[in-house]
């Protein structure tokens, strides 16, 4: 996947709705590449409230980066928690990006407000943009694994085999953070990181 990545960095943009495990998740993939000896910076942008507000983390990790900012068009992965936050985002996508988005809904207060309106199908906005998108419903999976939280794992899980390094390594790093805080969450997620790679390989 290192093709057409600029001095090797990879640019990820994770994006969602507050209480969706966004910043987790980027702090997760942060933790992964730091381990590998990787230069890491990630910023991290919460809108309105910090729950059901909108909430952006850009994450870039290579030999040397300088700046922890993605532009407009040079994200390499978009992995959003929900759909209309893919589809605000997509521009951010490079020409060939992978986008990979939960398809289970969450109406965010910008919308409830009247400041942005809730598109009629994300998904294919963004595919017309001629973006390669994977989407599913992680929602759906985390409630039949019995909890919702879990989405944020199903979601890296989703990604892991998008990245320039094995999935083996983020799984590891899932583990050892549950391990030394809930051990009797390690089996779920493990589950739920197996759910989401399958899910993106369908």
């Amino acid at each position: 996947m290192s093709e057409g990545m600029s001095n090797g960095v990879t640019n990820i943009l994770v994006v969602g709705i507050g209480g969706q495990g966004v910043m987790t998740a980027t702090e997760i993939l942060a933790e992964a590449a730091l381990g590998l000896g990787y230069d890491v910076k990630k910023t991290e942008v919460a809108g309105m409230a910090q729950r059901g507000g909108v909430v952006t983390s850009h994450l870039r990790f290579g030999p040397k980066v300088l700046s922890p900012q993605i532009t407009a068009g040079e994200a390499d992965i978009l992995l959003a928690f929900e759909p209309a936050e893919a589809a605000r985002w997509a521009t951010y996508l490079r020409p060939g990006g992978v986008a990979m988005s939960n398809t289970t809904r969450l109406t965010p207060p910008v919308v409830t407000i009247g400041l942005f309106s809730y598109p009629e199908d994300p998904i294919a906005q963004i595919r017309a943009l001629g973006v390669d998108v994977f989407d599913f419903d992680a929602g759906a999976i985390a409630r039949e694994l019995g909890d919702l939280r879990l989405v944020n794992t199903v979601m890296l899980g989703a990604i892991a085999d998008k990245l320039p390094f094995s999935a083996e390594v983020l799984k590891e790093r899932i583990v050892a953070r549950f391990k030394a805080r809930r051990p009797e969450w390690v089996a779920v997620n493990e589950q739920a990181f197996e759910r989401g790679r399958s899910a993106a390989r369908a």
